[in-house]
């Protein structure tokens, strides 16, 4: 939150456009150079729902992470979404060149072979490889006049 005048306003990190990428022999891959500032406290990498790795900001993860704990216990469905979730997630730095190292669990998941396409996701960054980026953005243009007809936005 920032003091604006008389009142506070949350600032929410605003992650967006496509950006396209070699991933190294290490595994590294750059981060967009807009949006390392806002990572330079660290970065969790997590297996997406989709098939893509999904980067967020630690202070977005903590956020996801609280709501996973409060999941009941009693439920499978609910343990065996935050046992895949967490087992899945990795906490990491920048380097130095503004790269982070994509585990080989999450590189082997989304068939990241050398080029990749980082996408902002309003509050996230995802990881895809380009191929599938390609098909998903396809399908996702295609319907998205039915998609926008059909997702109620929150007031």
């Amino acid at each position: 939150m920032i003091n604006c005048g008389e009142k506070w306003v949350t600032v929410v990190i605003m992650f967006h456009g496509e950006y396209p990428y070699s991933i190294d022999l290490k595994g590294r891959v750059p981060v967009p150079p807009r949006f390392r500032e806002e990572l330079k406290e660290g970065v969790v990498l997590s297996q997406g729902i989709d098939k893509c790795i999904t980067v967020y900001p630690v202070s977005e993860w903590e956020k996801i992470a609280a709501k996973l704990a409060a999941l009941s216990i009693t439920q499978l469905n609910s343990r065996r979404l935050k046992r895949r979730t967490s087992s899945r997630t990795y906490s990491l730095s920048l380097d130095g060149q503004g790269r982070v190292m994509v585990p080989p669990l999450l590189r082997e998941y989304i068939g990241i072979k050398n080029e990749v396409t980082i996408v902002g996701n309003i509050n996230c960054l995802e990881i895809w490889a380009r191929d599938a980026w390609e098909a998903e953005k396809a399908v996702t243009d295609e319907q998205f006049v039915e998609i926008a007809e059909t997702v109620k936005m929150p007031e």
